[in-house]
């Protein structure tokens, strides 16, 4: 195998989703599309959330919270996915890399707890109802709004710090389309146990224990839903149960599967990253960001009536 410079690189080179021509132009509209639908849902729901007072409550503040971040989480890896997608040019300078990598932790991992914030907000307000308000108070919220972020920087410093600690002699082409841990844990010539046992334990605390506590809380509200003697009742609020859980399993499943992969997949003879590992990557990084504000609140009624009322105003004016 040819040897590298133990030195850190200036660059970087992405080779991307496929080396296919006709390939490459079908991703590059496929990832415009799902960019521009993730833009456009998520930015109605936080301006609908912001005009309409009757959805200033805690179910639409985390909603906007997730909204934000799924805007934010998509602008830091699509636009590099589009540009390395028709460009001859696939390089990323180590700071790009560095900035993207941070920023894709730090917005992940705040996506992934607070999906379980949400989870538990929907608890109280199905299985304790006449507690809810004083349960959710403002002040709680906004804790609850801001400990996935602190998860998500300590995470995101502690990930970042370590791999790149690590010496990148064998090769300077990263199989992937955007900078991700597990893709550079393959280019190292050294072992790098110590970033796969820091990458467990983040995965195994935060990822894990997220998506258990989002499962105890929808069996408990399934357990409750099936109590309402309203058929009707129980179907609408099953149904929005269940839409929530195939975006939640989707997550975590697809993040589990790449930052829970077995040692030897990290190992020096992997550098290449399988296609499968790809296709999960751009499930929980663009094709997830789409699909929650469509299933967690335009479909939901109070959403879809603010949205006719401003749409009538602005028609009227």
């Amino acid at each position: 195998m040819e040897n590298f410079n133990q030195t850190l690189p200036t660059w970087f080179f992405l080779n991307g989703i496929s080396t296919v021509p006709l390939l490459k132009i079908i991703g590059f509209l496929l990832f415009i599309v799902m960019y521009m639908f993730t833009l456009a849902g998520n930015c109605l729901l936080l301006i609908t959330v912001r005009l309409s007072l009757e959805l200033h409550t805690p179910m639409y503040f985390f909603l906007s919270s997730l909204s934000f971040i799924d805007i934010c989480f998509s602008s830091t890896v699509v636009p590099v996915i589009l540009r390395n997608t028709l460009s001859a040019n696939k390089s990323i300078s180590v700071r790009g890399c560095v900035f993207q990598m941070f920023f894709s932790l730090v917005l992940g991992v705040a996506e992934c707890i607070l999906l379980a914030v949400m989870a538990y907000d929907r608890f109280v307000a199905i299985c304790k109802p006449l507690h809810y308000n004083v349960i959710m108070n403002m002040r709680f919220c906004i804790i609850l709004a801001i400990i996935p972020w602190i998860f998500g920087l300590i995470n995101s410093f502690i990930q970042v710090s370590i791999t790149w600690q690590l010496p990148f002699c064998r090769s300077h082409h990263l199989n992937n389309f955007f900078c991700e841990v597990p893709a550079f844990l393959r280019l190292s010539c050294r072992d790098p146990w110590l970033n796969e046992i820091a990458m467990y334990v983040a995965a195994g605390i935060i990822v894990l224990c997220s998506f258990l506590l989002t499962l105890i809380s929808y069996v408990f509200i399934i357990s409750t839903i099936l109590r309402i003697h309203s058929s009707q009742g129980r179907h609408a609020v099953f149904s929005t149960c269940t839409s929530h859980l195939t975006v939640v399993i989707l997550y975590y499943g697809t993040l589990m599967s790449i930052y829970l992969q077995p040692r030897s997949s990290h190992s020096p003879e992997t550098d290449k990253l399988p296609e499968t590992d790809k296709t999960i990557s751009v499930l929980y990084t663009v094709v997830t960001p789409m699909l929650n504000p469509f299933i967690y609140s335009i479909r939901n009624k109070d959403v879809k009536c603010t949205i006719k009322i401003c749409l009538s105003r602005k028609v009227s004016l």
